[in-house]
């Protein structure tokens, strides 16, 4: 679950990690107001969606009056703003973030997220940061430093001083970053976070280490030892179709292909993918039925799958373990004929009762295409999406 900036920076304050002064504003009065109660002379406006790249879209303005902060607001608000992450259609912007303005000596980068590989929570630190750390990353990727957290040990000080020294701050500045990178730890680990990232990480006019900005994912499957974080969810910045699935506890991603993928357990909707990128196809969808599946599930699968007009073929890929094949058959039959299916649909089944199960699917009299393996599948369901027979 991604948290605004605002959201992220109240964490920030409450974990001790410096932040600018600001406060969020649904209109052009309240960003009025927050700029005459924040004081100074300049502030800085911020559209809050759940995607980067806002300065250069267009989504973060410096005001230099109250009355220009409210006018900023009042352009973004009700708007949708489109940026290199948000997709064509962009997300809508229903807050705004007033910030007292900040005098910038440098702008850093650094985040905290997990190596899976090493089974660590990795610091990440570069001297390049700002709008372009993506550029950065995928041209200079030896900008980037890097310090594995053990979990026993937590942040030692080494490690601080030397991503403090690789990123060119003085003895005071190290450890100003020294106590940012342990609160970011912290709250990492109490929030049950998947990322914490700060970009940029200024050295201010003052000369001291500050967030900028401020950007927290929440681990979606510890949610339920974090419930206060619920209430902070912005279901308006969701795909709609991946909010229907994760009401009807289904786990969906939507893609940019035209193969929709239903499959039950997440290694093997990976594998499904990949084996339809293989033989040529795009998949539409990552979409997890889960183990215990049901021809209800499957039915509401199925009217999510529909709801994406880019799909031109359904490829099921079910195998039988908790759930049974013949069971899942029917589900996909019940579906096909209530909801009126009109692309076609390959299914592949294996495991408990499967025989019965390609039984009622050959002997069903609709549209749906049966493979043996996942190799035929693939390639079936490839076919059809360009429109040649099978």
């Amino acid at each position: 679950m991604n948290l605004h900036e605002y959201q992220a920076k109240a964490l920030f304050a409450e974990f001790g990690i410096p932040v600018p002064r600001g406060r969020a504003a649904a209109s052009a009065a309240e960003a009025e107001v927050a700029a005459r109660e924040l004081g100074g002379e300049r502030w800085v406006v911020k559209a809050q969606v759940h995607a980067g790249g806002r300065g250069k879209a267009g989504g973060v303005k410096l005001a230099n009056s109250a009355e220009e902060t409210a006018a900023h607001a009042e352009a973004m608000l009700g708007t949708r703003l489109v940026t290199r992450q948000s997709g064509h259609a962009g997300l809508p912007v229903d807050t705004v973030y007033v910030e007292a303005a900040s005098s910038i000596q440098r702008e850093l980068y650094m985040s905290a997220l997990v190596d899976r590989a090493r089974e660590r929570v990795i610091v990440m630190a570069s001297a390049a940061g700002g709008m372009d750390i993506e550029e950065v990353a995928a041209s200079t990727p030896e900008k980037i430093l890097t310090a594995a957290i053990h979990p026993a040990v937590g942040v030692s000080p080494w490690q601080c001083r030397q991503l403090g020294y690789g990123l060119g701050l003085d003895a005071g500045q190290i450890r100003e970053l020294a106590d940012i990178i342990g609160k970011v730890v912290t709250l990492f680990h109490r929030c049950d976070a998947s990322l914490v990232e700060i970009n940029p990480l200024i050295v201010d006019g003052d000369g001291h280490v500050v967030a900028l900005d401020a950007k927290i994912d929440i681990e979606d499957s510890a949610l339920f030892r974090q419930q206060r974080y619920e209430g902070w969810r912005d279901e308006g910045q969701e795909d709609p179709s991946e909010r229907d699935a994760r009401e009807h506890g289904l786990n969906y991603v939507s893609l940019d292909g035209n193969i929709a993928c239903m499959v039950n357990g997440a290694g093997l909707a990976m594998a499904t993918m990949d084996i339809i990128k293989l033989h040529g196809g795009e998949p539409a969808n990552f979409l997890d039925v889960g183990g215990g599946a049901t021809a209800q599930r499957v039915a509401q699968a199925f009217r999510i799958i529909l709801g994406n007009p880019n799909v031109k073929a359904i490829l099921v890929n079910i195998f039988g373990g908790i759930v049974r094949c013949d069971l899942i058959a029917e589900g996909i039959l019940t579906a096909v004929k209530d909801i009126g299916v009109t692309v076609p649909v390959v299914v592949r089944l294996e495991g408990t009762n499967v025989r019965k199960g390609r039984q009622l699917l050959a002997g069903s009299g609709l549209a749906v295409v049966p493979a043996s393996d996942l190799r035929s599948a693939a390639e079936k369901v490839v076919g059809l999406a360009r429109g040649q027979d099978t």
